[in-house]
């Protein structure tokens, strides 16, 4: 235990702040509260989703020959069904 907390209820607030950066990000993308040209709202908005996926699960970044091989094999490489 470190800083008086145990690594599971680190892992819950961490996956609270995550789920309420989300809900900011998608408000902020459907009512923009600062001037921002619209169509770099959505780059924006997938980088997040980027990231969430990269680090979901672990540091795929770092560990990029395990899942994230499989993600990005998926997506560029296996056949899209129509």
């Amino acid at each position: 235990m470190k800083h008086g907390v145990t690594e599971e209820e680190a892992v819950v607030e961490l996956q609270k702040q995550v789920g309420d950066a989300w809900n900011d990000i998608k408000e902020e993308c459907l009512h923009p509260t600062i001037t921002v040209p619209m169509p770099i709202l959505p780059g924006v908005a997938n980088l997040a989703r980027v990231i969430d996926v990269i680090y979901k699960d672990g540091d795929s970044y770092t560990h990029a020959d395990t899942v994230l091989k499989d993600y990005v094999t998926s997506l560029l490489i296996g056949p899209v069904q129509i």
